[in-house]
C-alpha cells in the first residue's frame, strides 16, 4: 500500500502532462472527423432515445430480481414452515 501512495503523485503528475499531447494532433478535429450541424442534432437524438431506453430496461431488470428475491424468500418460508410443522429433534 506504502508504494501504491508513494507512486500516485508521480502517476497523476505524468498524467497531466502528457493528457494535452494526446488530444493535440489533426487540429483537434477527432476520430469521427469534421462536425457539423447535423452531427450534433442527430448525436443529441441518440442520447434523448438512450437514457429512457436505458431507465426502462434497467427498471424491467430490477424487477425481475426483486420477483426472483420475492420467491426465493417465500420458498425459504415455505421450508421454515414446513420443518416447524413436522417437527423432530
Amino acid at each position: 500500500m506504502r508504494r501504491v501512495l508513494a507512486l500516485l503523485p508521480l502517476v497523476l503528475t505524468v498524467a497531466l502532462v502528457l493528457a494535452p499531447v494526446a488530444l493535440g494532433h489533426d487540429g483537434g478535429e477527432g476520430t469521427y472527423g469534421e462536425t457539423n450541424d447535423k452531427v450534433v442534432t442527430n448525436a443529441g437524438f441518440i442520447l434523448i432515445a438512450f437514457f429512457p431506453l436505458f431507465v426502462f430496461a434497467m427498471s424491467m431488470l430490477q424487477m425481475s430480481l426483486d420477483r426472483r428475491k420475492d420467491r426465493r424468500k417465500a420458498a425459504q418460508k415455505a421450508l421454515a414452515r414446513e420443518d416447524r410443522v413436522r417437527g423432530g429433534w
